[in-house]
């Protein structure tokens, strides 16, 4: 176990936190660009990720789990949100015939 934590170590963490940074930014241009259902609910996971990413990173500098248990909690609400995201865009797919996000607004009352 220690010898992980020194080989994550070496590594600098301003590594990880410019790594996360972009993965973050390009999820959040993916949500904010794309109007494929499917990309945007990827683009929602990559996100999510990105922060797992430096909760681990900050757990392993830090010596500590804590960082680490968030992470496993933030990966069944992922899982979660996928299951249902997917579900939506199957009932939206089965109706409209298409994954389109702009079809929302067909859907307002």
């Amino acid at each position: 176990m220690g010898e992980v934590n020194t080989f994550i170590q070496s590594v600098p963490l301003e590594y990880f936190i410019i790594l996360s940074s972009v993965l973050f930014c390009l999820g959040v241009l993916g949500v904010l660009l794309r109007k494929n259902a499917i990309v945007i609910l990827g683009c929602v996971e990559l996100m999510l990720n990105s922060v797992n990413l430096l909760l681990a990173a900050f757990s392993a500098y830090k010596g500590n789990g804590d960082g680490q248990l968030l992470v496993f909690f933030i990966m069944v609400v992922a899982a979660a949100e996928v299951a249902v995201g997917l579900a939506i865009i199957a009932m939206l797919y089965r109706n409209t015939r298409s994954v389109d996000v702009s079809i929302f607004n067909k859907l307002r009352g």
